[in-house]
């Protein structure tokens, strides 16, 4: 658990650096870090603790006085499973209360803690009133996007309404001056004050103040953008705050909405690429045409083949017009063919967000009990391959939970990236890991139970073996 926080502060250091927070505030965060990281530490945990305590079993020769007296391996291990059994139940139960009410308060947490940076209010290519001026930059960057380009200011003057004062810059920085306090650095530009002259006739001829500076500073008040609630709790509508029922309440919302949203798409593509007034003008043509012997033959189309007979009564209605009205309905049809092309790639987008978002929901539901059950089939790993390995402590127990534990969180982690975009079912990528672990279990249950090794080597060395005696008793052979 250690390790994983640690890892965990480190992923999120850039939103607590610089920010004068309290050591309670900091409690808090890592307080609410630590249940989303139970899915990581929990199933290894067992891992570990399995293969070691077994293989210490076995390392001091404990197994064999067990079956010396009459106990299978089975029977030692029946207390374990009971054990493991409670601890899946109490994983799925936290995992369903515990980690949404943590996700919860650390995302609103996190998100309060953002607000204390200054640079979140200045947004680029807009006029932004920070302080007593109005700010527009071009561009922010930076490592706390606190550094900007182009910078435009209109100062506000006391007792003056309008904007008298302009300065332009090059470039700019915020600057911390403590108590509050914020400094606008501003490097290579210039300083415009409008002039307001008593005399009329002077005020007309617009009289102006125009000064260079290569660095010059605004101090700006930050109290309000201080004066922040971080116990605020606002931000509600994550997949990972839910719990199990609201999360299937969730999928059906989800699930309608993008149904009926591509209901509605393929709706509005029909009606405005006019395919149905196209139809009724078609069956209109071709009814009049009915007597005639290419009607004849359409209506015999028809009775045959839908498709061709549609496409027959297009060229028809098509030639029923001269050569001027051909490409006047060409040029329409191309345009209202652009539009569509163009409408179909803007939506596509969208969809794609929704069916990620559906995917994210899905594979959030089935992690709840993949948990459980990963903890009960990550025992039955470890335990009997303690008792294969036949060592205990940190060295070689440690390796190998290890090794494993990385072969199962990776396939999980490549398996439900690819869940995100509909590539893998949700189901089968949160269950992928787990099913692989499946069959390992049962086969080094099996191992360990009959007093097997990890492989048989006999079935790869006998064969081996007798093929070089042949080889040998041939050889004996032509020498006598």
């Amino acid at each position: 658990m250690f390790i994983f926080v640690l890892q965990g502060i480190w992923l999120h250091i850039s939103e607590l650096a610089g920010k004068d927070l309290d050591y309670a505030i900091i409690g808090k965060f890592l307080l609410y870090l630590t249940p989303s990281l139970i899915p990581l530490v929990l199933p290894l945990t067992i891992l570990v603790s399995s293969i070691m305590v077994f293989g210490g079993f076995a390392e001091n020769y404990e197994f064999a006085a067990m079956k010396s007296s009459g106990i299978s391996l089975q029977r030692a291990m029946r207390s374990l499973i009971f054990f493991i059994s409670f601890l899946s139940v109490v994983a799925l139960f936290f995992a369903n209360t515990v980690i949404p009410w943590a996700e919860f308060k650390s995302i609103n947490l996190r998100y309060n803690i953002r607000e204390l940076k200054p640079s979140m209010a200045i947004v680029e290519g807009a006029f932004n009133e920070i302080g007593d001026v109005n700010m527009k930059v071009a561009e922010k960057y930076g490592d706390e996007d606190d550094k900007f380009r182009d910078v435009i200011i209109h100062k506000k003057t006391p007792k003056r309404l309008g904007n008298f004062t302009v300065i332009k810059a090059e470039s700019g920085e915020l600057v911390n001056t403590g108590d509050k306090g914020l400094a606008l650095v501003l490097y290579n530009g210039n300083y415009y004050d409008e002039l307001q002259p008593k005399d009329y006739k002077e005020r007309r001829k617009k009289p102006y103040l125009k000064s260079y500076f290569e660095k010059y500073n605004i101090n700006i008040d930050l109290s309000s953008f201080n004066d922040v609630d971080l116990d605020e709790t606002k931000y509600n509508y994550s997949y990972k705050m839910l719990d199990i029922p609201e999360l299937n309440e969730s999928l059906d919302s989800l699930s309608g909405d993008l149904n009926q949203d591509k209901r509605n798409f393929s709706n509005n593509i029909i009606s405005r690429s006019g395919a149905r007034r196209l139809g009724e003008a078609v069956e209109d043509t071709s009814k009049t045409k009915n007597s005639t012997a290419m009607g004849k033959r359409l209506e015999a189309a028809r009775k045959k083949d839908t498709i061709t007979y549609n496409i027959n009564t297009i060229e028809e209605f098509y030639d029923s017009y001269d050569l001027r009205q051909k490409q006047q309905l060409t040029n329409i049809a191309l345009g209202a063919v652009r539009g569509t092309i163009s409408n179909i790639k803007g939506k596509e987008s969208i969809f794609k967000k929704k069916v990620q978002r559906l995917n994210k929901t899905e594979i959030q539901l089935h992690e709840k009990y993949a948990l459980a059950v990963a903890c009960f089939i990550l025992f039955f790993v470890g335990a009997p391959l303690g008792a294969i390995i036949r060592k205990g402590g940190l060295g070689l127990p440690m390796v190998v939970a290890i090794l494993l534990f990385l072969t199962y969180h990776f396939v999980g982690i490549f398996a439900k990236n690819s869940a995100e975009d509909g590539t893998v079912s949700p189901f089968v990528a949160t269950w992928l890991s787990t099913f692989i672990m499946f069959p390992l279990s049962i086969y080094l249950t099996y191992r360990a139970t009959t007093d097997q090794g990890f492989i048989n080597t006999d079935v790869i060395t006998e064969p081996i073996k007798k093929f070089f005696s042949k080889i040998a008793g041939a050889k004996k052979k032509d020498t006598e």
